[in-house]
């Protein structure tokens, strides 16, 4: 993307729409709502939109009670997309992920700006900013503004959006890092923002449900695979039903098999209304967004991915264990 495209965009005010993915996490909320409210500062209307409700947890950025739903109020959220001048696209890099407005975006006679750092990005947007090697798209965030003049611009509450959104899909610093994000981050802390209590609003927020929920993964759902240097932890319809799950509370479960040291691989698969849906983790060198993308409809970075498929929970389970060999096998840890 040339920057020097963008600027009559920016420049002059208009009605935003920013999007970001279902079942948004810190990077979609983070990236989205810094984004906003930088737009907002400079003399934009700007309203964003997420396809399905964010957890709870995160309830504590900034300006996240403006956010509008799309799976509670799609004719609003779709009124929204066609009455704007711009349309900006963060965290994701196809349509199928923004459900119910996809329609609306695919045929919007409008331009399309989309910062994403996913791999192999859908042409459907008019501006592309899309690095693979990005720690997270608020670290993109933060260079679209720095190209664009607008660092000074950014307050405590835009750092701690960015902040939020490169923390979390980073691990708190534990992959996807590049000497870029160290030097953003640094830059973030001089404006005035409460580190720890961001660390501690991320890490330290899980309720009593969600504790009971890893333990119980843990113990009696978690199946460890020495040969395959792997662990499986899998949730059916019954256990989403005796914990009564929703949406964020199975968040950062597959990240513990990984603490053992000869994990290389985690998986959790979880039964949904109508599909399996997989999330992959891995260390080193392992590519599970390959796995992921070969063999389970999905895709995503290398060492975190997901995806999914239309068949049993057995079944699944059956071809997970199929394919997960192949991508240990190859492996130069």
């Amino acid at each position: 993307m040339n920057t020097i495209d963008i600027i009559p965009l920016i420049k002059q005010p208009r009605k935003v729409t920013i999007l970001s993915h279902r079942n948004p996490d810190g990077d979609a909320l983070g990236s989205s709502l810094a984004m906003a409210r930088m737009l907002t500062y400079i003399g934009h209307q700007v309203k964003v939109i997420l396809p399905s409700e964010y957890p709870y947890y995160f309830d504590w950025l900034p300006d996240i009670e403006s956010v509008v739903i799309a799976d509670s109020r799609v004719s609003y959220a779709n009124t929204l997309i066609d009455e704007c001048d711009l349309i900006i696209c963060l965290d994701f890099n196809s349509l199928d992920r923004v459900d119910n407005v996809s329609q609306t975006i695919a045929t919007a006679n409008k331009p399309i700006i989309l910062i994403d750092h996913h791999q192999d990005p859908m042409p459907f947007a008019s501006y592309m900013m899309s690095d693979p090697l990005a720690s997270s798209t608020a670290e993109l965030v933060y260079r679209f503004f720095e190209e664009l003049g607008l660092l000074h611009r950014v307050d405590a509450a835009i750092a701690t959006c960015l902040l939020t959104g490169i923390i979390t899909d980073t691990g708190s610093f534990k992959f996807n890092v590049n000497p870029t994000v160290f030097s953003i981050v640094s830059q973030l802390i001089t404006k005035g923002i409460d580190y720890q209590q961001i660390q501690y609003n991320i890490f330290n927020n899980m309720s009593a449900k969600q504790l009971q929920l890893l333990g119980f993964c843990l113990d009696l759902r978690m199946e460890v695979v020495p040969e395959w240097h792997a662990a499986i932890i899998g949730l059916n319809k019954a256990d989403f039903q005796r914990f009564k799950i929703s949406r964020g509370d199975t968040e950062g479960i597959v990240n513990y098999p990984l603490m053992v040291g000869d994990i290389w691989v985690a998986v959790l698969v979880t039964e949904q209304q109508n599909l399996i849906k997989f999330s992959f983790r891995s260390k080193g060198d392992i590519a599970v967004n390959e796995l992921a993308k070969r063999h389970f409809n999905g895709g995503g970075h290398k060492n975190a991915a997901g995806g999914s498929l239309q068949v049993s929970f057995n079944d699944a389970i059956a071809q997970l264990k199929q394919h997960l060999p192949s991508v240990i096998q190859y492996s130069s840890i």
